[in-house]
């Protein structure tokens, strides 16, 4: 099998220099590897995707000395994808419409259990609200209307024998590496009822991400550590999909002077002002000490 990686950025700001170590990365690991490094655009969010965004991704990824096979897949072109894999999952009754906004969720998870975290890799750990609420009998899966994977069913449909695992080939933020195991109790209290179709979009970035490494035959997912802890939902959600799971490589984030992680509001750091102010791709490199 070809060693097959990709970076996968949101055409929502500019790419920083956090951006630029992740894609040059997966691309020097896909060239030592012989394999094939993808680009996919990651654009499910159209309220704030755009398309000056999008170009400026192939332009700055292009002037770094990257490059890809084409077409890039787009995730805005394959919704009707990620319809498909909702509908097989609410025909196993693992799905339940969800009606709570941000704050009904933050009130009702202000008095968590004793002992119990109150946020997880997806926010704060949903307490259940709406999760018996609905009939989840009726044929017709709910359209535009925010849906919720039931952990402790999928869990117990797809982890018989209660758990679940992946291999890290990185490190964790806290050192994690090799065989990472997960249970079904630690993804009920850890995690909760993720989301898997937001309001607007008919899809939710977990749901897109598992679909697309399998669609676009990825076995190395090269990210960075804030996403170590989603990989286990990304894992649960390839089970119940019958999806292969690759293996798994989280690195270190860049950070700004106060050890702050980089986001794209830090346009200081923009890879395109870098470019602008006469740096080179070395500089770059040198930059983020690769």
């Amino acid at each position: 099998m070809t060693f097959t990686t990709r970076f996968a950025p949101s055409p929502t700001g500019p790419l920083h220099l956090g951006h630029a170590y992740s894609a040059m990365l997966a691309s020097d690991k896909a060239a030592s590897e012989g394999g094939t490094f993808l680009l996919r655009i990651e654009d499910i969010d159209q309220s704030r995707a755009r398309p000056k965004w999008e170009d400026q991704i192939y332009a700055d990824l292009e002037w770094l000395g990257l490059s890809w096979p084409t077409p890039v897949l787009r995730q805005s072109e394959r919704i009707q994808i990620y319809e498909q894999a909702l509908d097989t999952l609410w025909s196993k009754g693992l799905l339940y419409p969800c009606t709570c906004n941000r704050k009904d969720i933050a009130a009702a998870a202000s008095a968590p259990q004793e002992g119990a975290p109150l946020h997880g890799p997806d926010g704060i750990i949903y307490p259940g609200t709406c999760r018996h609420k609905a009939s989840r009998n009726s044929v017709e899966r709910p359209k535009d209307t925010p849906l919720r994977l039931d952990m402790a069913m999928a869990a117990q449909s797809v982890l018989p024998h209660g758990t679940g695992s992946f291999l890290e080939l990185g490190t964790g933020p806290n050192g994690e590496t090799g065989r990472i195991s997960f249970d079904k109790t630690e993804l009920e209290t850890t995690i909760g009822d993720v989301v898997l179709s937001r309001r607007g979009m008919g899809t939710s970035y977990h749901l897109s991400v598992a679909l697309d490494d399998a669609a676009q035959g990825v076995t190395h997912v090269i990210r960075g550590q804030d996403l170590f802890e989603a990989t286990r939902i990304h894992v649960l959600l390839q089970a119940l999909l019958g999806l292969p799971t690759p293996e798994y490589l989280h690195h270190r984030l860049i950070r700004d002077p106060n050890g702050k992680r980089l986001a794209k509001r830090d346009d200081a750091r923009a890879i395109a002002k870098y470019r602008d102010e006469g740096a080179t791709p070395q500089d770059i490199r040198a930059m983020v000490n690769l």
